[in-house]
C-alpha cells in the first residue's frame, strides 16, 4: 500500500469522456460492497444523468499530475438536496470509492476537501452520507479524521422501482379525493 507522501494524484470534476472510468469505478465499488449484480449503471445512463440532465455530479481522482494524468483510482458521486430545517441546500454524498491499492494515500481526505469547497461555494448547511455497518475502516475515518457524527436516531428508508410503481395506489385524486 502506498503512503500519503508517495502517491501523486489529482482530483477534478468528471467530464463526458470519463464515463467509462466512472462505470468501472462504480463496478469496483459494487464488488467491494459484495453486491456486483446491483451495479446496473450503463454508459448511456451515466451520460444522461451526469452530463445531459445532471441529476448528480462526480469528482474523479487520477494518479499523476493534471498535466500528465494516469489511471482513474477514485470516485466521489454527489448531488444537492434541501433542508427544510436550515432553509439551505446540502450535499448528499452518494458514493465515495478509492481503489484498494490507493487507500491511505490521502485521496479520501482530498475528496472531502473538494466537497467542502463545493459546499461552501453553494452555501450548503450540511453534508450527509451513509456507510455500511460492516465498513469499520471507513466509519473510523469519518469519525476520527473528519469529526463526522453517527445519526443513530435516523433509519434509512428506500423504495426500489417496484415500490415507486406501487405508490400509484396512493393517488387519492383517482378516487375523488384531493391532490397534494
Amino acid at each position: 500500500m502506498e503512503s500519503e507522501a508517495s502517491t501523486v494524484f489529482h482530483i477534478r470534476p468528471a467530464q463526458l469522456s470519463d464515463v467509462g472510468d466512472i462505470q468501472g469505478l462504480i463496478y469496483d465499488l459494487a464488488v467491494y460492497e459484495k453486491d456486483p449484480e446491483s451495479a446496473k449503471a450503463t454508459p448511456e445512463l451515466l451520460r444522461q444523468n451526469l452530463f445531459e440532465s445532471p441529476y448528480a455530479h462526480a469528482l474523479l481522482a487520477f494518479t499523476g499530475t493534471v498535466e500528465t494524468p494516469g489511471e482513474a483510482v477514485g470516485l466521489a458521486l454527489y448531488f444537492f438536496n434541501y433542508s427544510t430545517w436550515t432553509g439551505r441546500p446540502g450535499i448528499y454524498l452518494e458514493d465515495l470509492f478509492v481503489k484498494p491499492p490507493y487507500r491511505n494515500s490521502g485521496i479520501g481526505k482530498a475528496f472531502f476537501s473538494e466537497l467542502g469547497k463545493i459546499a461552501e461555494e453553494k452555501k450548503c448547511a450540511r453534508m450527509d452520507w451513509v456507510v455500511l455497518k460492516w465498513n469499520q475502516p471507513s466509519i473510523d475515518f469519518y469519525e476520527k479524521k473528519l469529526g463526522a457524527t453517527t445519526m443513530s436516531e435516523w433509519v434509512g428508508m428506500r423504495l426500489n422501482e417496484d415500490g415507486i410503481v406501487r405508490l400509484r395506489n396512493l393517488d387519492t385524486t383517482r378516487q375523488g379525493g384531493t391532490s397534494v
